[in-house]
């Protein structure tokens, strides 16, 4: 069965680029991203792991672990790293898990069991390993994407994601379309208007059932 929204990450342990790592440990008390590729040495996924190299400060700021997972070796990752920061032209400090049995890639039904080739393998091989889970200090998902391996991914609408997630975690409200920090929020209706004013002010009510009212967070 597929992870859904709100069921708990799958915990495991595993070796990485930064040394044996406890997947919920880790994360602590932090929200966490964890992205997957098909293999190293490959351009999508050096693009993609630069980008995030790039973004390392704007996570940082929202209290967010990234890390990744690919189906090679710790050892292949540590070399790999080199082309990254080379590439991105700053440092790669987040950690790569090595999933070179695909336990990680099993245990997040990012590819089929039978997908496992143990000899020759190519990125082909794992062409459904491109995907995000965005993930709470509470260890739920609370986002999903999944990539074709010919599509980069944007790196700058999963930071987004990320400021939509933590913006409505436990919050009554929802974002709209294309939302970014600092636009209007959309109230619940679990809220009646009396209420939704109190608590967020005057509200833009284009709708019965949809009401605006300044990011909370502004």
């Amino acid at each position: 069965m597929a992870l859904r929204i709100n069921d708990v990450a799958p915990n495991f342990t595993a070796d990485s680029s930064a040394g044996e790592i406890n997947f919920h440990d880790w994360i602590g008390d932090n929200y966490a991203i964890l992205f997957s590729h098909p293999k190293d040495f490959t351009p999508v996924c050096t693009t993609e792991f630069g980008a995030v190299a790039r973004l390392a400060p704007e996570f940082e700021k929202r209290k967010t672990k990234v890390i990744g997972v690919s189906v090679d070796s710790a050892e292949e990752h540590k070399k790999w790293v080199r082309d990254i920061e080379a590439f991105a032209e700053v440092p790669a400090n987040f950690p790569i898990l090595d999933d070179t049995s695909l336990e990680i890639a099993k245990l997040y039904n990012m590819l089929p069991a039978e997908a496992y080739l143990p000899d020759g393998r190519t990125p082909a091989d794992s062409a459904t390993v491109r995907t995000v889970f965005i993930i709470g200090p509470d260890k739920k998902i609370r986002l999903s994407m999944t990539y074709p391996m010919s599509v980069g991914r944007n790196f700058a609408e999963i930071l987004r994601a990320l400021d939509a997630v933590r913006a409505t975690d436990g919050e009554p409200i929802a974002t709209p379309a294309d939302w970014v920090p600092g636009e209007d929020v959309i109230v619940a209706l679990s809220l009646n208007d009396d209420e939704a004013a109190q608590k967020y002010g005057e509200l833009d009510i284009k709708l019965p059932y949809l009401r605006f009212a300044k990011d909370p967070q502004a």
